[in-house]
């Protein structure tokens, strides 16, 4: 329970009112959400941001003050505030919710935010630029398209990195999902676009809010899946 006595059961029910949309009405209701979202997520011990990071670092040598981040689907900037911790220092954000992206200005971790909704938009990104690029949370049904992975590799800079994280669902969709990224992953490689670094299931990626229970035990979680991949020098 939150301060202001909000439960989980709150935050779902809360969910639930989006429940099987398509992305541009998620992004409606993340602009709605946006003021309360960290709050929100920490109910859901939604660690994500933190599983990928540390995903991150365990497979990264580079120097942290020196690298250009793109931060794509950066929501309120929970990513780059973790990053921030371990001496990143340059980030530009992207997300489809332009409240989102009033969240993440407050916090004076970005030179740049750009309003994008993700496989409708082409990624406001230059080709080649980045050092690293990260998204966190926003590979699933109905929010980002398989077909922006090829987008975040062209953002990155020849050997740069590519950190992709998501969350694991038990459901027909998802796994379709599942099975269709992961073939582009393969794929990409097998063209020579980049290479596997890493791939790590961890669990505890946040409350389960999606078994469709109406009391959700809060021992209940979902996994998430981590991908490194560093592009091609060619």
């Amino acid at each position: 329970m939150s301060a202001d006595g909000r439960t989980v059961n709150d935050v779902i029910s809360f969910l639930k009112t989006c429940q099987g949309a398509e992305s541009q009405q998620w992004m409606k209701f993340y602009d709605g959400w946006a003021e309360t979202y960290e709050q929100d997520i920490s109910i859901l011990n939604y660690r994500a941001p933190n599983q990928a990071v540390d995903f991150l670092m365990e497979n990264f040598s580079g120097r942290p003050e020196e690298v250009q981040v793109l931060d794509v689907a950066c929501g309120s900037g929970l990513v780059a505030k973790l990053m921030i911790e371990l001496g990143f220092k340059h980030f530009v954000g992207v997300d489809g919710s332009q409240g989102m992206l009033d969240q993440a200005a407050k916090t004076g971790f970005y030179k740049e935010l750009r309003l994008a909704l993700l496989g409708t938009d082409p990624l406001p990104a230059q080709t080649g630029v980045f050092d690293l690029v990260m998204i966190v949370g926003a590979l699933r049904q109905g929010f980002v398209p398989v077909s922006v992975i090829r987008e975040l590799c062209l953002a990155a800079k020849p050997g740069g990195y590519i950190c992709m994280s998501r969350i694991c669902l038990e459901s027909e969709a998802a796994n379709e999902y599942k099975v269709s990224l992961e073939a582009e992953l393969q794929l990409m490689e097998e063209e020579g676009l980049w290479s596997h670094v890493n791939t790590k299931v961890t669990e505890k990626y946040m409350i389960d809010v999606y078994n469709n229970c109406d009391d959700v035990q809060n021992d209940k979680y979902t996994n998430g899946a981590k991908y490194l991949y560093r592009k091609s020098l060619q």
